[in-house]
């Protein structure tokens, strides 16, 4: 819990060391209008008051009521400054840290898990310094300062504080220890909630399509219902907090009244007076170290949720990157003629190999297509190069040299992909084409559009400028695949991969883009995953791939004369005359 509090700045530290200044002043300020009250019952049970006494007195209890008040509200809106830097900086902190991860560690939280992270759990973390900055400071203080005050006065009525501020410690305790299970369960049911919100939300095609509305709907309701269940369960044993600190309060001013008639009975007149006057300030006393529990018994409301968001938020921080990235890439002079070379990798999620002892060689400014059935490992093959995994055996190398001996900003720098599901961000077209890069060489833009033959772009009444929706959802998926080639092919590295980008496409504009691709990008080499013979059949070279082994590596025609899995491919997409 307290390794997250590493993450404050300094500024924060100062505005905290404000804080408590403050706070502590507010304590002395509140622990102090006892003693006037003292004075005046004493100077009205002795008969001797005078309207000087009440007005000095009285006037010096609003000066502190109104101190007190004033330190307060300074020190609620420092603690929420310091609460809002804080989550600022954990989220900012925890976006860098998911943005640094492969694949890998994303899929070992899950993508629904890291946006409750994030949000929800970060938002218990603020609410717990906003009011813990108060609360957690100021009911120790309060409390130990008021009961040193009372140990001086009277033994009786010290005991009678003492062991209601015991029944208070057990009743809490046990309570957290009741709680806590269930707001950790309740952090897990909300993973949960946000992965089916999602799938629904984003399936919601498919699920009418299907009329599956109703099934829908009663696996929401499951996943509410536990939901729902835990959060009745903790708020119920949480509610019986507040009416059991009103019986200690009662009971406990109940009792001081009670033992103070006793010892006013039983005391000589002279005595009275005192005993009168330190009566009615050690009730104020007594209620302020139970309304410093009460305090305590506020941030116990949210303590637990907010211990087990701390551990699931450092779960994520303090996570050891499964793949190592150079800080600077390893200077090494080779000379070589092959863009990218595969060395008997091999690579499995869970340790069931999906690509095995996989070997080849692509030349520099050579088009390298790879083809097989559904679940063959073409597209692992694509994530490898950019390491978006590490592969389990075996070496990759770019230009002669080891992948892992490049930073990451260089490997990045390397590799441009067009992925299998084109991917668009809410804003322009310029903006998506020119992701990540200068937006304003609106030249480039449109030739990398043209060459990804998006006419319905350049055509446009708003050209490069027309809006792109959330998701992409104003365009076509054969739309958003050429917006997705067209970044490729902007970003102008020097390995481009085509990763079943071409599959939305009709087989005119097929051509059309290949041919622009071999005319424009003469010097590049082009990684080209396809399903369709038309699309790769005049690649320089094609790797076929079976059940994650290679049936076969070489041009179109020698693959329809030695490889029986290529044929097979090419023979269920066109007849043999075509071929």
């Amino acid at each position: 819990m307290f390794k997250i509090f590493k993450y404050l700045k300094r500024r924060d530290y100062i505005m905290l060391s404000v804080c408590v200044a403050l706070i502590v002043g507010s304590v002395w300020l509140e622990l102090t209008m006892p003693d006037y009250t003292a004075r005046l019952s004493s100077s009205v049970s002795s008969g001797n008051i005078k309207m000087s006494d009440v007005w000095q007195n009285g006037g010096m209890m609003l000066l502190c009521a109104f101190g007190a008040m004033a330190f307060s509200i300074s020190a609620g809106i420092l603690a929420a400054i310091i609460a809002a830097n804080f989550a600022r900086t954990l989220q900012t902190e925890l976006f860098k840290k998911i943005s640094s991860f492969s694949d890998g560690d994303i899929n070992h939280f899950s993508t629904a898990s890291l946006i409750t992270r994030t949000t929800n759990d970060i938002v218990q973390m603020q609410t717990l310094i906003a009011m813990g900055a108060m609360f957690i400071i100021k009911a120790p203080v309060m409390a130990i300062w008021a009961i040193t005050k009372i140990s001086t006065k009277n033994i009786e009525w010290t005991v009678s504080t003492l062991v209601a501020v015991g029944v208070l410690i057990i009743f809490v305790a046990a309570l957290i220890a009741y709680a806590y299970p269930r707001f950790k369960r309740i952090q897990k049911l909300t993973d949960e909630l946000n992965r089916t919100t999602r799938e629904d939300i984003s399936g919601v095609r498919v699920i009418r399509a299907f009329n599956a509305e109703e099934h829908r709907t009663e696996k929401f309701e499951e996943v509410n219902t536990k939901l729902t269940r835990n959060h009745l369960q903790t708020s119920r044993a949480m509610g019986l907090m507040m009416p059991f600190m009103t019986i200690c309060m009662s009971g406990l001013t109940l009792a001081i009244y009670w033992i103070g008639a006793v010892l006013i009975n039983n005391a000589n007149a002279s005595v009275k007076v005192q005993l009168v006057g330190n009566m009615v300030a050690f009730v104020q006393y007594s209620l302020l170290v139970v309304t410093a529990f009460i305090m305590l018994v506020g941030i116990f409301f949210i303590l637990p949720r907010s211990i087990v968001s701390a551990r699931r938020i450092l779960e994520v921080l303090t996570r050891s990157e499964s793949i190592k990235f150079c800080d600077k890439t390893q200077e090494q002079e080779i000379n070589s003629q092959y863009a990218v070379e595969f060395k008997d990798v091999s690579f499995g999620y869970n340790q069931n190999l999906r690509i095995k002892n996989i070997s080849f060689k692509i030349k520099k400014g050579q088009t390298f297509a790879i083809i097989g059935s559904t679940g063959s490992g073409k597209t692992t093959i694509a994530a490898l190069l950019p390491r978006f995994y590490d592969a389990t055996s075996g070496s990759i190398e770019i230009d002669g040299k080891s992948i892992k001996d490049y930073s990451e900003s260089d490997l990045e720098r390397k590799i441009s992909i067009a992925p299998q599901k084109a991917v668009l961000f809410k804003g322009t077209v310029a903006h998506n084409v020119a992701y990540g890069k200068d937006e304003t060489d609106e030249k480039e833009i449109k030739k990398a559009l043209r060459i990804a033959e998006a006419g319905f772009v350049l055509n446009g009444k708003d050209g490069i400028k027309a809006k792109v929706a959330q998701g992409g959802t104003n365009f076509s998926g054969g739309q958003k695949q050429r917006i997705s080639i067209a970044r490729a092919v902007y970003k102008n590295a020097d390995i481009i991969i085509f990763d079943d980008t071409f599959s939305a496409l009709d087989y005119k504009t097929d051509m059309r883009v290949r041919r622009n691709l071999k005319k424009n990008l003469t010097n590049k080499t082009i990684i080209m995953i396809a399903q369709r013979i038309g699309t790769i059949k005049n690649a320089d070279q094609i790797l076929v791939l079976d059940d994650g082994h290679v049936a076969g590596i070489g041009t179109h025609q020698s693959l329809l004369k030695k490889c029986r899995v290529y044929r097979d491919i090419a023979l269920s997409q066109l007849s043999k005359e075509e071929l």
